[in-house]
């Protein structure tokens, strides 16, 4: 949690609700309960994701798996009641809404996900999620160089983006 004290003081802002989101606030509390012994088990089950996934891609060059477990969510619904977690509950409801994701994230291999299709009822992105052994960012540069080729997405906008917004 030294990161957000630094930029607290270099930026002269507090660490509180007006300057950070509620789950990263929570997530802040939690760190600075953790104890060395907690810390050290939490390193030791992210080397063991880190070997699992890196035997898997010993004998794979990729992997394949949904981005989210269900049709994109409304804007927000990931943050609503995200207020009255603690650091490990809003772990949990992130590791609910995105399982897929999570464990590339803890291993630090490269994973991406790319525009499958739109949602009907929403309008909103549904991907896929491709990764890739440590270090072989290449292959998915590749990969998702051969998806825009075959299927073009680039002048493709969901109804609701960032670049929709305007500035008043």
């Amino acid at each position: 949690m030294r990161w957000i004290d630094g930029f607290a003081r270099t930026f002269g802002r507090p660490v509180d609700e007006s300057t950070v989101e509620p789950e990263m606030l929570a997530s802040y509390a939690w760190g600075l309960e953790v104890s060395g012994a907690e810390f050290v088990d939490a390193l030791d089950v992210r080397n063991r994701v880190a070997r699992s996934i890196g035997a898997h891609f010993g004998a794979q060059d990729l992997l394949l798996t949904p981005t989210l477990p269900e049709v994109p969510v409304p804007l927000g619904t990931y943050s609503r009641g995200a207020e009255h977690a603690d650091g490990p509950g809003w772990l949990e409801h992130l590791f609910h809404r995105s399982p897929f994701t999570a464990a590339f994230n803890v291993a630090g291999t490269p994973a991406m996900s790319v525009p499958l299709a739109f949602g009907p009822a929403t309008g909103m992105l549904i991907g896929v999620q491709f990764a890739a052994g440590y270090g072989r960012e290449d292959v998915l540069f590749r990969l998702a160089a051969q998806r825009e080729k075959a299927a073009p997405w680039a002048e493709r906008k969901p109804a609701v983006w960032a670049g929709a917004a305007r500035s008043a």
